[in-house]
């Protein structure tokens, strides 16, 4: 049944109540740049230098996404933002069985060191940071990263960036998993020490609570699942033997912004002040960087719809401008026609120029915390605070994230919540324009991007020519070496990059490891 005025809630069933008043908005926070940083982290936030516009985009092969970075820089993008193909993202190759119908066809492809370095051809690394959406395999991605680097004359302690690395939202809520959870919470704390050690300015991992809520989660579910991973992951490094204050400030976290605007600035809020005081009061980190919550924010793909999807500029926009009142580092804002397939180099262009013209003209970007003291903004600031704790304890109280992932708890919660979601939209209690309200009888649509259709039968080629011409018995000694390693306790990243110099591929690299730890085979459960 539709809410009448006086039944509103928010998509976490936040109810909304008519009007607000100062009673409501709680006790005053400290300036931005301040513990518990609700604010935002730093004391000026955007007038000293506005976030990172940094554009997701990959298909085909590296020589066209190449192209496409280039085009992006020139047009005003600050950072780069990799999506891989899904046979990349599995740690496979591209001549793989697994991979047909697959190769280039949601991002780039990679298969070697060779790749890595046309991908990133003509893109000085000192200058520019580069966010890679990369998980299971997140390790390898960074290590050819690195020999790119090297290979410019860039040192690995300037080289800037961030690997998303989030595997237990893999198990959750995405599905682009390799190896079962333990070993690969043991990789992701080798690439903590690994960074610690070789490449300071990178960002470790970025715990993604962006796919949670795209999978159906609320924004209640997206605070909590996402810290209490987060809380996993530090806490495996601590045990691992790890100081708190050397790796925290490393870590960054990846969120949606959905159309619900006073919902999603409050998110972010909420967000940050709890994370500052999870890692002070469970971890007893001192340093302030390892306190703040610093994050890269998306707006939402699940929100945009094939129906007239010029309506998904608007849709955008609002959510970038919840981003940047929220408080978020950097920003991907989607095209309006990713509902029907990979954006046209036109659209990519007015999502890049959405964010130019919110930092540039609207004027949001001139003050720190422009909607701090808004009642409703605050109140729900605070109740979204409150729930996500309550929903923490609950997982604290099943032994973490990872037991809470192997038990299946964190995916039923997700499924029942999607599902309670296209409920309402399909019984018109929540309104969709253009798919389930104002729709219009002629269709409209938008031209729509091919990649490469040959692309597989290229990397094809060029694995066979590399396997060919490379130094085998190198290959082969550097992957003995990381078999050994991941038998054992040592490094898996420093073998890793040995076999990786000498043009070992992906799905070699994988496949040992895949050998070794098996592979993760999720639970049916009907």
């Amino acid at each position: 049944m539709a809410t009448t005025s006086a039944e509103r809630a928010t998509d976490s069933g936040l109810t909304v109540e008519p009007v607000y008043r100062a009673a409501d908005a709680g006790e005053p926070q400290p300036d931005p740049g301040q513990y518990p940083f609700t604010r935002g982290i730093y004391p000026t936030m955007y007038r000293g230098r506005l976030w990172t516009m940094r554009q997701y985009a990959g298909f085909a092969s590296a020589r066209e996404s190449n192209q496409r970075y280039r085009y992006l820089l020139q047009a005003g993008q600050t950072g780069l933002s990799v999506a891989f193909d899904l046979p990349t993202q599995l740690g496979l190759d591209s001549d793989d069985p697994r991979a047909e119908g697959e190769v280039g066809k949601v991002g780039v492809a990679i298969d070697s060191l060779l790749d890595m370095q046309t991908l990133l051809d003509g893109i000085p690394l000192d200058k520019v940071t580069t966010s890679m959406t990369i998980n299971a395999p997140a390790s390898v991605l960074l290590l050819l990263y690195e020999l790119v680097a090297e290979g410019q004359g860039v040192a690995s302690s300037k080289i800037g960036g961030t690997i998303q690395n989030d595997i237990l939202k893999e198990y959750a809520a995405r599905g682009t998993y390799i190896f079962p959870p333990r070993p690969s919470m043991r990789l992701i704390t080798d690439i903590f020490a690994y960074c610690a050690e070789r490449i300071p300015g990178w960002n470790t991992i970025s715990i993604s609570g962006y796919h949670i809520r795209e999978a159906g989660a609320t924004a209640v579910q997206e605070i909590a699942f996402t810290l209490a991973d987060g809380i996993a992951y530090v806490d495996a490094a601590v045990k691992a033997g790890l100081d708190v204050d050397k790796f925290a400030p490393r870590l960054s976290f990846f969120f949606v912004s959905n159309p619900n605007f006073l919902e999603e600035v409050a998110k972010f809020r909420a967000a940050r002040r709890l994370w500052a005081t999870i890692m002070r009061e469970r971890f007893g980190a001192k340093k302030e960087s390892s306190l703040m919550l610093r994050f890269h924010t998306q707006t939402s793909g699940a929100s945009l719809t094939a129906q007239q999807p010029l309506n998904n500029v608007v849709r955008t926009t609002i959510e970038a401008m919840a981003a940047v009142l929220g408080g978020t580092q950097s920003l991907h804002t989607n095209s309006y026609d990713e509902a029907l397939g990979l954006p046209t180099q036109e659209s990519a262009t007015l999502a890049l120029r959405t964010q130019q013209i919110i930092g540039f003209e609207s004027g949001v970007a001139d003050t720190s915390d422009p909607l701090a003291g808004s009642y409703v903004v605050e109140a729900m600031t605070d109740e979204l605070e409150r729930r996500a704790r309550a929903l923490i304890e609950q997982i604290d109280g099943m032994g973490g994230a990872v037991a809470a992932v192997e038990k299946g708890w964190v995916q039923e919660q997700i499924a029942d919540a999607s599902y309670a979601y296209q409920q309402a939209v399909e019984s018109g209690a929540r309104i969709v324009v253009g798919v389930n309200k104002f729709q219009e009888d002629e269709a409209r649509s938008a031209p729509v991007f091919k990649p490469n259709e040959a692309v597989a039968r290229e990397q094809s080629d060029a694995l066979a020519k590399l396997r060919a011409e490379r130094d085998n018995a190198a290959v082969q000694a550097a992957l003995a070496d990381l078999r050994a390693a991941a038998e054992g306790t040592d490094n898996v990243l420093r073998p890793m990059r040995e076999a990786l110099r000498h043009y070992a591929t992906i799905g070699e690299v994988c496949g040992v490891l895949r050998q070794v730890w098996g592979e993760y085979r999720p639970e049916v459960r009907l």
